[in-house]
């Protein structure tokens, strides 16, 4: 297993729409095994392909306390919603910032596992905030985007300074 790296608010990789998998096999299998890896050194709970470049449909989640329940989704998509949820949320790929974001409190999404077997799960709370943060990277939104046009610029800024400063 490797791990990948992660790329950053601005970068405009992130806002590339993934195209669906067609291919299930060992790279695959690589694939998701070094996101996780990557997802767990970070810490996080979730990454999407898009996040290490990589423009594929595809997510790995684990919300668990333990890092024992890793989730993974291919071609997800969402079938149904219902509830409304304010959660606040963080992102690998815009380090340190974190946001109230509403979500559906419960989804159902049908997806295929790493071998391309179809399933459908439902989710809800932190698990359906994590699913829906993901899909949306994968469609190149990032949770920022759910943000007033003004809190977005103060991220930015932040996030701007920031690197300036580790660049210095």
């Amino acid at each position: 297993m490797a791990k990948l790296t992660v790329l950053e608010t601005p970068d405009p990789r992130l806002r590339t729409k993934a195209q669906p998998v067609t291919e299930f096999g060992p790279d695959l299998a690589r694939l998701v095994a070094d996101m996780f890896e990557t997802m767990y050194e970070a810490p996080g709970i979730g990454l999407a392909a898009t996040q290490v470049n990589v423009h594929r449909q595809l997510v790995v989640i684990d919300v668990s306390e333990e890092k024992n329940s890793p989730h993974v989704f291919v071609n997800p998509r969402i079938v149904a919603k219902d509830g409304i949820q304010t959660y606040q949320e963080g992102c690998l790929s815009v380090p340190g910032i974190f946001a109230d974001v509403e979500r559906a409190n419960r989804i159902t999404v049908e997806a295929q596992d790493v071998d391309g077997k179809p399933f459908t799960i439902e989710a809800d709370g932190l698990f359906a905030v994590c699913i829906q943060h993901e899909m949306d990277h994968l469609a190149g939104r990032l949770f920022i985007d759910y943000l007033s046009p003004l809190k977005r610029q103060i991220v930015l800024k932040k996030l701007e300074k920031r690197r300036g400063a580790a660049s210095a």
